[in-house]
């Protein structure tokens, strides 16, 4: 799109990033299956190899139709540039990598989706990273926890799997004051609820397997570079503010200033470690964001509709949904997501662990899965399947005790979902 008016999220979700194919005039982005480029000539060849002109090269690196899905996002979430990659886990680590090294940290929230909580407790060992983890409701824990090592804060605007609203301008308070970057997972709000860069995040990454292709179909990560922090205001970040060897001494952040990290991403992140999203995944995700707005209220209106329903029930314990006015973070949603808390709760039911069991094998409309933002209905006994690999105390830090069903709910009828519910707290209670 051209540099003109400022578009509203529904133009720009089917528009940003998108132009007819020059070749074709074909107006849906095609899907570029292919594994190299050919290039104009030697200099042309050249010129690429030392990031000297932008334009493709090999498809672990870039490729067109992934292109307009990294630019599509970027201008969604208000960045300046992403790199879309092979999943939301592969987007977490490279979101660390240019920050991190042997003997560093990150500070990151106690309520995180249980796979995070191990990729970050365990598998960053392995590269001689650490994570502190600490309760983020607790503003002086976290200025507490950070130290001369600290590289990055990480949290979940939404956190799966309760729902609960993270208190971002706080948090990115707390780590401008330290002078390093604020990351924020966006899966479960998707940016047309939740804006993190606004809210002073530096970078966005996102599971874009959930929401943003909305179908269940494909795996995808992105990680948004907002292009506002400096890299070179300390010695901090020597992988963006001194000399890289691979490229005769270029220093990111000086030759690309604003763009710096989204470059580093694709030019050393996607180069050597090849987390890289394919054609088609792109093309599936580029087509579910067409519609995401669109979803997105009807998620929200429906997890609404459910929540207070389980809200009344007296088989139903406690409900974390934070649209409703019971919830503890019900204030943060004006500020942190003015169009709904997102479709993504959790609920205690009485009888616990097996109750919880019962009730999952009972639901006909709602899909047993280990996913979330699907168009469809889903639900897991997180305890047993997706933070199962927690010891006790972290399940319920993370809000995934054994008493607990995680519901994503879907844009199905809601009184038909709330029927599903009831036939199976019947059959789990009885």
């Amino acid at each position: 799109m051209t540099d003109g008016p400022s578009y509203g999220f529904d133009t720009l979700q089917i528009h940003a990033g998108s132009r007819p194919d020059p070749a074709t005039g074909a107006r849906q982005t095609p899907i570029y299956q292919t594994t190299a480029y050919v290039f104009r000539d030697s200099e042309h060849a050249a010129a690429l190899f030392n990031l000297q002109e932008v334009g493709f090269i090999y498809s672990r690196l870039t490729n067109p139709t992934v292109a307009v899905l990294q630019e599509r996002i970027a201008t969604l979430e208000g960045g300046v540039g992403s790199v879309c990659c092979s999943s939301g886990h592969a987007a977490q680590i490279m979101a660390l990598f240019p920050l991190m090294g042997p003997g560093k940290n990150v500070v990151v929230s106690t309520r995180l989706y249980g796979g995070t909580v191990t990729q970050f407790s365990q598998t960053i060992k392995r590269f001689g990273w650490s994570a502190k983890f600490v309760d983020f409701d607790d503003l002086d824990a976290v200025r507490s926890a950070i130290d001369d090592d600290t590289r990055a804060v990480f949290c979940e605007s939404i956190a799966n799997p309760g729902g609960y609203i993270t208190n971002l301008p706080d948090i990115a308070k707390c780590a401008d004051k330290a002078g390093i970057p604020l990351v924020v997972d966006n899966t479960s709000a998707t940016p047309y609820l939740c804006r993190p860069i606004e809210l002073g995040a530096t970078l966005v990454v996102h599971s874009t397997t959930k929401y943003l292709t909305g179908n269940g179909t494909v795996t995808g990560g992105c990680i948004v570079d907002s292009g506002e922090f400096d890299w070179s205001a300390s010695d901090k970040f020597l992988s963006l503010s001194q000399p890289e060897p691979a490229y005769h001494g270029l220093k990111f952040h000086e030759t690309f200033g604003p763009l710096a990290f989204t470059f580093h991403g694709i030019a050393v992140g996607l180069r050597d470690l090849g987390m890289t999203m394919n054609p088609q995944a792109a093309h599936y995700t580029l087509l579910g964001i067409e519609t995401l707005s669109l979803r997105m209220e009807r998620h929200v209106e429906n997890a609404v509709h459910v929540a207070r329903w389980l809200e009344a029930d007296d088989r139903v314990t406690m409900v974390t949904y934070a649209g409703l006015e019971s919830s503890p973070y019900f204030h943060r949603v004006e500020k942190i997501c003015p169009k709904g808390a997102g479709a993504l709760f959790t609920f205690s039911v009485k009888g616990g662990y097996e109750a919880c069991v019962k009730l999952v094998n009972s639901l006909e409309i709602f899909s047993h899965v280990a996913n979330l933002g699907d168009t469809r209905s889903l639900v897991i006994h997180s305890a047993s399947t997706t933070h199962r690999q927690l010891s006790p105390d972290q399940q319920i830090a993370a809000g995934a005790a054994p008493d607990v069903v995680r519901l994503s709910i879907g844009i199905e009828n809601a009184d038909d979902l709330i029927a599903d519910l009831d036939r199976a707290l019947t059959a789990a209670t009885a």
